[in-house]
């Protein structure tokens, strides 16, 4: 918000505005003056109201849809009051201690992410996503490589959790089983302890140093290692309560939930807006347009990292309407973060 937009709207439009969003959220409906007078609390003519309203529609905060009288928030109006007029309400105790309590139930991982997005979309009554880990941010503890034919190559990885991760890649030339060997037993022993970001940084730095000292099985190795754990651009996630959504008019036209459920189906947007929220610093929230992606164009997306060992490695949140309850659903999403990544540290 620049400083010319925030001192273009006075303590008293904000408090209309405020009023008038959080009535929004709550009917769905266009807000009139006398309602928004009468909600204010404030003594105020119906003309001055007007006046107010017809500030905030100027500076691009509100719209009058051309079948009403009222006014609606419009995305830059939900970006002001997100940033600037919001007040939080956090989770009770009780729901605090149910997100804790259902995180704990399962051992496996991908059913505690599975759990977290169920609790997401049950607290807020919107969809809940939960990306899955991403791997190159997981500690390996051991790496193997096992030959299936003359160039197929099965990579196995395992984790400083216990997790055994497998991928088969192709190569250039066949191995030997002594070299393949040699390449696990060489990796593990030296990189044992990192991730696979920092595995691969170095192992370009060691192919080149190969490469200059003329050490061309090494440098073959090397190179196969480095195709193993390149991983696919495509993360993944879990979500749940998608139907959800289709209590909402604004989102329950046959055309507007086809593509929303597409979109849902095949990822790639939902992924490739996880993945920005991942490489950003702290809780994200996309209002309408700002997610670029006009599929989301009516909705709003909010996410919180979870860390394990004090690394982040993934993502979580809502997808719902722009007039969602933004005050009760931040706190939700940034709880069931932390507590998630808490619950995945005990596995």
């Amino acid at each position: 918000m620049s400083k010319s937009l925030e001192s273009g709207i006075n303590e008293r439009a904000q408090h209309f505005l405020k009023v008038l969003i959080e009535r929004y959220i709550r009917d769905g409906q266009p807000v009139g003056s006398r309602t928004l007078a009468r909600d204010a609390g404030m003594d105020l003519s119906p003309a001055t109201v007007r006046n107010v309203m017809a500030d905030l529609e100027e500076l691009g905060f509100v719209a009058s849809p051309h079948t009403s009288a009222g006014r609606i928030p419009t995305v830059p109006g939900y970006r002001f009051f997100v940033d600037s007029l919001i007040s939080l309400k956090p989770l009770d105790e009780p729901e605090v201690a149910r997100v804790k309590d259902e995180l704990g139930v399962d051992e496996n991982p991908l059913s505690v992410l599975e759990s977290a997005s169920r609790l997401l979309s049950s607290l807020t009554h919107l969809a809940g996503v939960v990306m899955v880990p991403r791997r190159d941010r997981i500690t390996v503890k051991q790496v193997e490589f096992i030959q299936l034919s003359s160039t197929r190559v099965l990579t196995v990885l395992v984790t400083a959790k216990g997790e055994v991760l497998n991928r088969i890649i192709e190569t250039s030339r066949r191995f030997s089983p002594a070299e393949l060997e040699q390449a696990g037993n060489y990796l593990t022993r030296h990189y044992a302890g990192r991730d696979l970001e920092g595995m691969r940084a170095q192992l370009v730095r060691e192919m080149e140093d190969a490469r200059r000292n003329m050490n061309t099985v090494m440098a073959r190795l090397l190179e196969m290692a480095d195709v193993a754990l390149r991983q696919d651009d495509r993360s993944d996630y879990v979500m749940a309560g998608q139907t959800n959504l289709m209590d909402f008019d604004e989102l329950a036209q046959m055309d507007r939930l086809r593509q929303l459920f597409n979109a849902f189906t095949e990822k790639q947007e939902i992924l490739h807006l996880l993945d920005r929220s991942l490489q950003a610093d702290g809780m994200q929230i996309f209002i309408g347009e700002e997610s670029g992606y006009m599929t989301l164009e009516s909705c709003s997306v909010i996410t919180a990292p979870y860390e394990v060992d004090d690394q982040v490695v993934g993502v979580l949140g809502v997808i719902g309407p722009t007039r969602m309850p933004y005050d009760r659903v931040i706190p939700i999403v940034d709880v069931t973060a932390r507590l998630l990544g808490a619950a995945l540290k005990t596995r």
